[in-house]
């Protein structure tokens, strides 16, 4: 059977934000973004309120968000910015932010992520890194389900990385308790995991009306996302040869802000882009593409059944 044609859109990797945003009106839309605080997740808060939509900006620090949030504020002229507490490894605030909101939301942008950090688990014994990247984003979208259904056209944008393709999801020792901690297979698992969500939630949630995508952002070394590093990785290539080269902030975040307010992409749900477009297989040796694996419904369903398990209680 003949695949459907990909998604496309007239944006491409050297696209900012405010490019994909421009004659875009957002007024009446609200939006909470994760890990907003610096990088992408600053630009893109930054970018939905100046299109005129109301921001909650989250991050671990109640004092650095409401910091953001007042130059974001004041960058923009949108007074419709607040700031929200959330640290995704701790459940005690996924829960207290979910149980505050009230009202529809229309957009959620899970894009707050760790990076191959030295090992480190949550009390409850998870790896750090699926549990922050992964576990927290699954519990607060689940727990935010009713504001999003209530919304009657939300969109769930879920940041993921081209990182994925180095490991699956590891479904019989998630937390690398059998086998010796990998930093990089750590994150490629959180990374999968990611899309993963995309994929299951999207079948789950469409008669919601909520539409839910992932994306790989693109290479942007000048965000905290690589504190644990001291210089780029080996395979790093500025000139994009490998089909890898930096990008700016503003042109990082691009992908993000397109799946979460374009009218280009109405409808679309259970996908993963690259480069404002949909993505094309992963072929190895070029860094671009989505894996098999992260597309597959029966492990979607299953890091669903697992992701429940593992956010009952403390994680």
């Amino acid at each position: 059977m003949a695949m459907p044609p990909s998604v496309t859109t007239p944006f491409g990797a050297h696209s900012t934000a405010s490019d994909v945003l421009a004659g875009v009106d957002l007024t009446g839309r609200r939006a909470v973004i994760t890990g907003a605080t610096g990088g992408l997740g600053r630009e893109t808060a930054r970018a939905l309120a100046a299109a005129g939509a109301e921001v909650t900006v989250t991050g671990r620090t109640p004092q650095a968000a409401a910091a953001v949030a007042q130059e974001i504020a004041a960058e923009t002229g949108n007074p419709r910015t607040r700031a929200g507490h959330l640290d995704l490894a701790d459940p005690t605030t996924v829960t207290a932010f979910a149980a505050a909101w009230t009202g529809p939301l229309h957009i959620l942008v899970d894009n707050a992520g760790i990076m191959a950090t030295p090992e480190q688990r949550t009390p409850a014994g998870r790896e750090l890194q699926f549990a922050t990247n992964h576990l927290g984003h699954f519990a607060l979208t689940v727990l935010l389900h009713d504001a999003l259904a209530a919304a009657g056209d939300a969109r769930v944008v879920v940041v993921s990385s081209v990182g994925h393709v180095n490991g699956p999801v590891r479904f019989d020792d998630p937390d690398f308790i059998a086998e010796p901690y990998d930093p990089w297979l750590a994150y490629a698992q959180s990374k999968t995991a990611n899309i993963l969500f995309a994929v299951e939630t999207a079948r789950r949630w469409a008669a919601d009306g909520i539409g839910v995508n992932a994306l790989n952002p693109g290479r942007i070394w000048e965000t905290g996302l690589s504190r644990h590093m001291d210089a780029p990785p080996a395979s790093f290539d500025p000139s994009g040869a490998s089909g890898v080269s930096e990008k700016t902030i503003a042109q990082g975040a691009a992908t993000s802000v397109l799946l979460a307010s374009s009218p280009l992409v109405d409808g679309v749900t259970g996908k993963y882009f690259e480069d404002c477009q949909e993505a094309g297989p992963y072929t190895p040796g070029v860094r671009r593409g989505v894996a098999d694996y992260a597309l597959d419904p029966d492990n979607a369903r299953r890091l669903w059944d697992l992701s429940v398990q593992l956010t009952i209680g403390d994680w």
